[in-house]
């Protein structure tokens, strides 16, 4: 990373809240590591997080950090997970118990309790975790486990059948499982479609205090964790592949078929936190013991489902097989004209104030040099994003 101490500075910047305005995350520290990674001078990335905090691309400023009056322990840590209260004392509580234990313990002794709440916030605490680790920073590691404990949704892996039951059997790798599932929408996608409406429409779950009211005015992230609380049968069918999560090869595998559902649909907001999610969450489980590396594998093969299924529609199977016609085996063998294209392609990220996008450059480049220089890529790492508007919700003030 260039200039490695005013990294840190930024990485251990303790002025702003972890969200603003409600529930949207602040992601200014991703923003730092994803310009840093793709060799911005750090000059410039400070210039970056300054006008972030001023003005993200949704037109609010960052909010100052809070003080809290909960004080988080050893006896009491659990019990107030996905409360959206105490990130402050969170923080506070891992990093002194990182003090006490260092990193590598800290991790082993409570990400797996946290796991599956990662699709809470968007997905971006298990980012921000995985980022953190992937920048070696020991503070927004501690930051991103306070975040995940804050905005805890579970996804329910519990509920998750052995390999290979629940019509999985077939699916040899993440793109089998994937086809399996968009076929299975596409015979039943009325019904489906159905099924997800009544659901969402259903805010009950609000009312009972299941789900925390902040989540309803933001509407997606309502959407989503209605979605996986209510669960469905295609989530909890294990595919065999989730016991190969200590062989590296899976993750690329696994990156394969997200961003070719990616491409299926280029640009999507959504999908598109489906990538960087996947890499913060590979950096986590490579921190972890194999049993919980397959947690990590189920959670996010769980709550993928559950994320795309939460919006009413899923990627058609023929489009999905003719993509994957064009990419399984394409791999860019003249390293020099890729490496020339990727850098048209930093450099337009790195003019974006969608701070998504030179994240998503970042990611899969990383992820293109590490299996095998795959076309699919190199080509999804060009089709960006747009910051999505927002609600007619956001005329009401918080709920936090």
């Amino acid at each position: 990373m260039p200039d490695r101490e005013l990294i840190d500075e930024l990485l251990d910047d303790r002025t702003y809240h972890i969200e603003f305005n409600g529930h949207l995350t602040n992601h200014a520290k991703h923003a730092v590591v994803a310009l840093a990674g793709l060799g911005v001078p750090a000059e410039e990335i400070k210039a970056y997080y300054d006008a972030y905090a001023k003005r993200t691309a949704y037109g609010y400023g960052l909010e100052p950090a809070r003080l809290d009056r909960l004080v988080i322990t050893e006896e009491n840590w659990r019990r107030h997970l996905g409360r959206r209260t105490g990130f402050a004392a969170y923080r506070d509580f891992f990093e002194s118990r990182e003090r006490a234990l260092g990193i590598d313990e800290l991790l082993r002794r409570y990400v797996p309790a946290l796991l599956p709440g990662w699709t809470g916030s968007f997905t971006h605490a298990a980012i921000h975790l995985g980022w953190g680790l992937d920048a070696g920073h020991r503070y927004m590691t501690v930051e991103g486990l306070a975040y995940l404990a804050y905005s805890y949704t579970t996804c329910h892996p519990e509920r998750a059948l052995p390999p290979g039951a629940g019509g999985a059997d077939r699916d040899r790798t993440p793109i089998d499982s994937l086809l399996r599932v968009a076929s299975v929408w596409a015979e039943r996608r009325d019904a489906l479609a159905r099924w997800v409406a009544t659901i969402i429409a259903d805010t009950s779950p609000v009312d009972r205090g299941e789900i925390h009211p902040e989540l309803l005015r933001s509407g997606l992230q309502f959407r989503i964790a209605r979605t996986l609380d209510e669960g469905h049968p295609l989530f909890y069918a294990t595919p065999p592949w989730v016991d190969d999560a200590a062989d590296d090869e899976l993750w690329g595998r696994l990156y394969y078929a997200v961003t070719l559902l990616y491409l299926a649909r280029p640009a999507d907001f959504v999908v598109l936190h489906l990538i960087t999610s996947l890499y913060g969450m590979q950096r986590i489980a490579e921190r972890l013991p194999e049993e919980e590396r397959r947690l990590a594998v189920r959670a996010f093969w769980i709550g993928l489902l559950g994320i795309v299924f939460s919006g009413g529609d899923f990627p058609r199977p023929d489009k999905l097989a003719a993509l994957h016609a064009c990419f399984a085996d394409a791999a860019d063998e003249d390293a020099d004209t890729a490496e020339r294209d990727w850098r048209v392609t930093v450099a337009r990220a790195v003019l974006e104030e969608e701070e998504h996008n030179p994240k998503l450059v970042y990611a899969l480049r990383t992820v293109w040099r590490r299996y095998g220089r795959r076309s699919i890529f190199r080509v999804a790492a060009a089709q960006f994003t747009a910051t999505p508007e927002l609600p007619p919700s956001f005329d009401e003030p918080p709920a936090t």
